[in-house]
């Protein structure tokens, strides 16, 4: 049965797979050094530290870009920066920057390069969707990622498994030495493992921060049932889109609150929660699930390995047992 989450046992968690994603490359690139001969690991090692801060420096930009973001004033949406301002001082960080993406996709999401440059987006759907106490508390979900930095880490490490990718197509299907050209299979075919094995663990990664950001918001004073519901929402708003409408952004569903990928499966397993079919999630609703036991089964467990969010039955079980 899923437990209330540590925050800090999660924090550790995280930074030590950062440890452990960066020995991985360290030793891909200690490995393609000595396949060249290269003793000083110079070049490979310049290569990967200069793929991993470009992926910080323009990644937030990137960001903005793929999902038509526009920074909206105070003047513009009050309400909206009220509402931010109020968190980001519970939370102990400058206020970031807030953003309204035309998607009609309900979500929101978090980035940045530090704290100082955060910044928080609203998607058109998710604007119109939630209530006020449910975008509230999504908000501090989002903020709680920039509180904890796990927005820069992520973008940090998601370069890794690119790393892997160039290296294993370079040795693999790129022109070598013919004389030793089994070793430059073997090192391809290792750096395919290693680009295989940093995925998963960056997912894992990705996972557990959803967990601690969805914990920091009720750390902020939000009703866990508000959190709930407006995940249920999310799925069902994401479940409603068209399959072409999603695959637009699929590439940075990492971002978002929820897989949007796995909507018409989550909108299966959540509909009973829904008890009176009201469209939302109460308190009594998800006090009925805190009694219940759930069990996932080896195919949702399989989906859950390969998303970047957690199961969100699951998710929503864990949220029942806080307070």
């Amino acid at each position: 049965m899923p437990t209330v989450p540590n925050v800090w046992w999660l924090k550790i968690r995280m930074y030590l797979l950062v440890v452990v994603l960066f020995g991985i490359i360290y030793a891909l690139v200690s490995a393609v050094s000595f396949y060249l001969g290269i003793t000083n690991f110079i070049f490979y090692g310049a290569l990967a530290f200069g793929m991993t801060l470009l992926q910080y420096l323009i990644g937030p930009s990137i960001v903005g870009w793929s999902m038509g973001v526009k920074y909206v004033s105070e003047k513009e949406e009050p309400e909206l920066h009220a509402m931010v301002e109020r968190l980001a001082k519970k939370s102990g960080i400058p206020k970031p920057r807030i953003g309204i993406s035309k998607l009609q996709i309900p979500n929101a999401f978090a980035f940045g390069r530090w704290k100082s440059d955060g910044r928080i987006c609203f998607t058109q759907g998710i604007l119109d969707l939630l209530s006020k106490k449910e975008l509230e508390a999504v908000a501090g979900h989002e903020l709680s990622h920039l509180k904890h930095r796990d927005v820069a880490v992520i973008t940090l490490i998601s370069v890794i498994p690119m790393i892997a990718w160039y290296v294993a197509q370079s040795f693999i299907w790129g022109r070598h030495d013919r004389n030793n050209g089994g070793g430059a299979v073997a090192v391809g075919i290792l750096a395919f493992v290693i680009y295989f094995v940093t995925n998963l663990l960056v997912l894992y990664a990705s996972r557990i921060r959803e967990y601690y950001a969805d914990a920091g918001s009720v750390t902020l004073g939000n009703e866990p049932h508000s959190l709930a519901s407006a995940l249920y929402k999310l799925v069902y708003g994401s479940a409603k889109c068209s399959r072409h409408e999603l695959k637009k952004v699929e590439g940075m569903k990492a971002f978002f609150a929820n897989d949007i990928s796995r909507a018409h499966h989550d909108i299966q397993e959540l509909a009973a929660l829904d008890l009176d079919k009201s469209g939302h999630i109460d308190a009594e609703e998800l006090a009925h699930l805190s009694e219940k036991h759930i069990k996932l089964s080896g195919i949702d467990k399989m989906m859950e390995v390969m998303s970047t969010h957690p199961n969100m039955l699951k998710r929503i079980k864990i949220l029942s047992s806080m307070r």
